[in-house]
């Protein structure tokens, strides 16, 4: 293999490309936790989500607790909580380590209504692969789910070298 003019370039551009995808993602999914969890103090988004917790056998016995309004507040402090706990990691990667945690936990609730949500699928277009609105608007939570698990491998590596390291570039 002959060494090119480029050959001590790539990895550089490798690492920067690596950082700059971390930092989107960090704080992309930091973003649409926190947005999302704003929008759950509305009469709007308690409503939407009401019909996807009913129908979950693990959580919908939280609606014989709270009404449907006030455990769509509780869970937008939650989901604000998590949104500023996944941001703090340049400074404290062990409270972002939490809020990834947090952060696995409600998208793995969230794609567990993929599986307990009547709709999910569209009957009409034959079921299974097509998706219904629901299913669409259920299915980008695995992807959020990964990057949520990232934040948490990502945090952590950073707590073991004393918040200096990112595993982006590993």
């Amino acid at each position: 293999m002959t060494a090119g003019p480029n050959t001590v370039e790539s990895p550089s551009r490798e690492a920067n490309v690596r950082r700059v995808g971390a930092e989107i993602s960090r704080y992309g999914l930091a973003l649409v936790i926190g947005w999302i969890g704003v929008l759950k103090f509305t009469q709007y988004e308690a409503q939407g989500i009401q019909p996807l917790v009913a129908n979950s056998p693990v959580m919908s016995w939280l609606y014989e607790i709270f009404s449907v309004t006030t455990f769509s507040s509780l869970l937008g402090v939650v989901e604000v909580t998590t949104a500023a706990l996944l941001a703090v990691r340049p400074w404290l990667p062990k409270v972002s380590a939490v809020g990834s945690v947090l952060a696995i936990g409600l998208f793995t609730a969230t794609v567990s209504f993929l599986f307990t949500t009547p709709g999910v699928v569209d009957a009409a277009e034959g079921g299974f692969p097509w998706l219904s609105m629901t299913g669409q608007f259920l299915i980008k939570d695995v992807a959020l789910l990964g990057i949520a698990v990232w934040t948490l491998g990502d945090a952590l590596a950073a707590t073991n070298s004393g918040g200096r390291k990112s595993n982006v570039a590993s």
